[in-house]
């Protein structure tokens, strides 16, 4: 592994929503993993991604952490590849009141949303298995400084991804930069359904400044994070809600 031809961008939950716009847009000068639970959606994606590089699918469920480590260095052993960096998209979410909240329900969202993204990011880090990492970003919420009914368990895993983001940052300075974007509403194909309801879009249309979202706004943050451009940038948590969290009238 010694020339940038071997060297791949992991995308997590790439088969759907705004880990597939990001990793169709990064295709575009990257070679990609594109990793996701749903083996003929994550094929939808490769065919869509640029033919000028390479993709490999990585079809695994991140709930399931017992052959993670495993499983990420099969993969790069096998592909004979290096992972110069890495995006995590992939994310779970229920809307669920704390109620009726259950011990299974915060498990299978700390360890899809956190857990994985911090043991991905070991696997990555040892440099015999994987000596190019060099940018990480973590694609986090704009819940995770502020809360909302229902979310407690989503909130959560989200404030404590940011938080492993700021520690790791400084863990792993100065060879590896870590940073999170944090979305506001962002309408895509996830969404479309809840957007569909007038009276819910114009009401929060009403709260964004800029009005709603698109999965591009993300991409593009995330490009710029990954770039030598944001040299000189880690341990931040980037906002791009479209000015939502700003916004206090009444």
């Amino acid at each position: 592994m010694n020339n940038e031809k071997d060297s791949f961008v992991l995308v997590t939950g790439s088969s759907s929503g705004i880990g597939k716009d990001i990793a169709i847009g990064l295709s575009k000068n990257f070679n990609i993993i594109l990793h996701g639970r749903d083996a003929a959606r994550l094929q939808e994606v490769k065919a869509l991604c640029s033919p000028n590089f390479r993709q490999i699918v990585w079809q695994y469920d991140l709930s399931d952490l017992s052959k993670l480590e495993a499983d990420l260095s099969s993969l790069i052993a096998n592909h004979a590849i290096a992972i110069s960096k890495f995006v995590h998209c992939a994310g779970f979410m229920k809307m669920t009141p704390l109620k009726i909240s259950s011990a299974d329900l915060f498990t299978t969202t700390f360890n899809t949303n956190v857990v994985s993204a911090a043991l991905i990011c070991k696997m990555l880090v040892q440099k015999k298995l994987n000596d190019r990492l060099n940018s990480v970003v973590f694609i986090s919420s704009n819940i995770s400084n502020r809360g909302a009914k229902a979310m407690s368990a989503y909130g959560a895993s989200k404030g404590a991804l940011d938080t492993l983001m700021r520690c790791l940052a400084v863990e792993l300075a100065p060879r590896v930069r870590l940073n999170s974007v944090l979305p506001g509403a962002i309408i895509s194909k996830m969404t479309e359904a809840i957007f569909e309801n007038k009276e819910v879009r114009n009401r929060m249309e009403a709260t964004y400044p800029l009005g709603l979202g698109k999965a591009d706004d993300i991409f593009r943050t995330v490009e710029f994070l990954l770039s030598e451009n944001a040299a000189w940038i880690t341990g931040q948590q980037i906002t791009v809600d479209g000015g939502r969290s700003i916004n206090i009238t009444g």
